[in-house]
């Protein structure tokens, strides 16, 4: 078995930094493992998650859950409905192409989290798999969740690295501090041809055709793909959860208790982190739970989300962003600041469900997570450095909400 991880010598009152040599080597072993969302590749990283917690001293279990495992289905679905709408509006059959461009889009919004996601009940179900590893007392006023997911996105040229710089060369990033909504169009399409349907112009249904084939020509071509070795997104994250295990065994915090949370089928729509809500939240008090998400802190530059969401944007709460830059300015690290995501990480179920919530994540200097869905998301590819200070910024949370509540 691979030896024990040192620490570097902390100061008096500060989280240990971690050995960057040691989440190497834990990071190469886990993006050796193919691991789809809701895949055997998935659950063998469960396993393997289950085994590494063992080495630090601390018991996790395996939460088998329903999940579909994709989301280039749900949306294609939904695009192909808005297309067969635009055109059913051209050919005359008005009703018809209004009623097939709503229940398009109505799907597709719906399949963002936090929704319901209905247009995917119909479709096959697989199991994936959530890590749980509870530490400190059982009865414990209060809970800090740290989040994390160990399935790998399947890449697509939609994520091509080019993309951004090609943004940033038109002047297109800078001063921006939303990422674009990149799921605009997505759902655009089925709209516009219901617009089209009901108001008889020909333009507006022919552009939500155009844009729902081109939409299901994209979910169609990440769905060929195969996944990514995942390192930074979100391996990352993984050997965090291990790295904050070995800590939290040696030094436990006082006054709360902690769950370490790895989900499986984050990528496909935080499947993973839902399912863990419907079983969990009932028992969990949004007065006495923090959560806090790690994703992708591997990139050049830590960051605390102020706001994420699909289409609309859902703002996280002001005692805890200001918590975590509290903490970050005692420690010595900066974060990049003011950045808000129109997508999603696994922050977003817990932030909507009313719970104060946090979300760490990183980016380059275009604002993006580095490597991102793409082949290069390799370990050698990581910025250990920010993967050390991402682990001692969270531990600093765990303690001091264990000090005091927000």
């Amino acid at each position: 078995m691979p030896p024990s991880p040192a620490t570097e010598p902390k100061p008096s009152g500060q989280p240990s930094s971690p050995d960057q040599g040691r989440l190497r080597d834990l990071l190469e072993e886990l993006e050796q493992i193919y691991r789809p969302s809701a895949s055997e590749g998935e659950r063998h990283a469960a396993e393997w998650l289950v085994e590494r917690f063992a080495e630090a001293g601390a018991q996790a279990r395996i939460e088998a859950e329903a999940a579909h495992g994709t989301y280039w289905w749900p949306l294609g679905i939904g695009a192909a409905l808005g297309a067969l709408g635009g055109l059913a509006a051209i050919r005359g059959h008005r009703l018809l192409g209004a009623a097939l461009g709503a229940v398009g889009a109505a799907g597709i919004a719906d399949d963002f989290p936090p929704g319901k996601r209905r247009l995917r009940k119909p479709l096959p179900t697989r199991t994936t798999c959530n890590v749980v590893c509870e530490l400190g007392a059982a009865d414990a006023e209060r809970t800090v969740v740290i989040v994390s997911h160990h399935d790998a996105a399947h890449s697509g040229l939609i994520f091509h690295p080019a993309l951004p710089k090609f943004a940033d060369r038109l002047g297109l990033i800078e001063g921006q501090d939303t990422s674009p909504a990149l799921m605009a169009p997505v759902v655009g399409g089925p709209i516009l041809a219901a617009l089209g349907a009901l108001t008889g112009r020909r333009l507006l249904a022919k552009l939500g055709i155009v844009l729902g084939i081109g939409t299901a020509a994209a979910m169609a071509d990440i769905g060929r793909r195969k996944t990514v070795p995942g390192a930074n997104d979100n391996g990352t994250g993984v050997v965090a959860l291990l790295a904050l295990a070995r800590r939290l065994k040696e030094e436990p915090p006082e006054g709360i208790r902690v769950i370490l949370l790895s989900t499986g089928s984050e990528e496909s729509f935080s499947e993973g982190i839902k399912a863990f809500g419907e079983r969990h939240f009932p028992q969990l008090p949004r007065e006495s739970t923090f959560f806090l998400s790690v994703d992708s802190i591997g990139s050049p530059h830590l960051l605390v989300l102020r706001g994420e969401g699909f289409l609309k944007m859902h703002e996280y709460p002001r005692r805890a962003l200001e918590l975590m830059d509290g903490l970050a300015e005692e420690l010595g690290i900066w974060l990049y600041p003011n950045l808000r995501l129109h997508n999603g990480t696994d922050g977003l179920e817990p932030l909507a469900a009313g719970y104060e919530t946090a979300s760490l994540c990183g980016c380059t200097d275009l604002k993006n997570p580095a490597n991102y869905h793409w082949p290069n998301d390799l370990a050698e590819n990581v910025d250990f450095g920010s993967v050390a200070d991402g682990i001692r910024l969270v531990e600093a949370a765990v303690r001091r909400l264990g000090e005091r509540w927000l």
